[in-house]
């Protein structure tokens, strides 16, 4: 359903486009099952687009328009950013002949940015006991990351054999866990080389998500189940773990700085938008079929 915020319309697609966004990013964390959380998330799609739509109306009403050598110059950032015109055009769903377009958006989005900006400037500098105190109520975003070592066989999976690896590897499974060294196995029996027998020590993100799962699961000397990646069938063993530990606050000082500020900013972004909304006029518009 449409919306009419001071006046200004905002469209179901538009609405839409921001929903489907922000299911997309609950489903990427495995927690979203099909349909059932949808009304929640239409209705984080609607605050958001209200909030977006009220800032920028501010920012027009507050701030003088930015000129045109400032949008350029952003625009030429952006396409930099991003590997050049044509991928940024690519990446936001344009064409060559949107960019005026494009440009209008991005001075709607700097005036925005220099607006948030404003609600901060005269913030006091963050004293270094309130950066201490920071980061100890927040010790889990400045670890070092968790960091595990395994070793593994890997059978290909192509073609009439892919039965005959993963019965193998069931075999395998069976001897390791009685007690045999997995390395005089993988040596033997891994359709890879020696060198991808220990793979080191690794964090996430570092290799196949299928892969990391199941090793991130397992305990020191433990033995995976048999398992598939694009690669092939599995089967590994996971020989040592680094746990994550926090890193020393006079190492990550800037970090917590930095996080702390734009906590800050978010905070009084927050504070802004709800005394817009206050203020604002904002109806759903009841669409009307026309008679055949």
């Amino acid at each position: 359903m449409p919306i009419v915020i001071n006046g200004q319309r905002v469209e179901d697609d538009v609405l839409n486009a921001e929903f489907s966004s922000i299911k997309s990013y609950f489903e990427s964390l495995g927690n979203v099952s099909c349909c059932e959380r949808d009304p929640e998330f239409r209705g984080y799609a609607r605050e958001n687009v209200v909030a977006r739509v009220l800032l920028a109306q501010e920012a027009r009403r507050a701030l003088p328009e930015c000129s045109p050598d400032e949008v350029e110059a952003a625009l030429d950032k952006l396409k930099e950013e991003h590997g050049g015109e044509q991928r940024f055009l690519m990446m936001i769903g344009a064409t060559p002949d949107q960019l005026d377009i494009v440009r209008r958006d991005l001075e709607a989005d700097l005036r925005v940015r220099k607006l948030v900006e404003r609600l901060v400037a005269e913030d006091p500098e963050p004293a270094d006991g309130e950066l201490r105190d920071y980061y100890e109520k927040h010790i889990d975003r400045f670890k070092t990351p968790e960091e595990v070592r395994a070793s593994h066989i890997l059978k290909a999976s192509r073609g009439e054999k892919r039965h005959e690896s993963y019965e193998e590897l069931r075999q395998l499974r069976k001897r390791l866990q009685s007690g045999e060294e997995i390395e005089p196995l993988a040596r033997a029996h891994s359709d890879k080389g020696d060198e991808h027998i220990d793979l080191g020590f690794f964090k996430r993100g570092e290799l196949a998500e299928e892969f990391e799962i199941v090793a991130f699961s397992l305990d020191v000397g433990e033995v995976s189940p048999v398992f598939a990646t694009p690669f092939g069938y599995h089967l590994i063993q996971l020989t040592d773990r680094k746990p994550a530990t926090p890193r020393p606050f006079e190492e990550v000082r800037e970090t917590v700085r930095e996080q702390l500020l734009a906590e800050r900013k978010q905070e009084k972004t927050r504070e802004l938008v709800k005394q817009l909304q206050e203020r604002a006029t904002i109806e759903d518009v009841e669409e009307v079929e026309a008679n055949a």
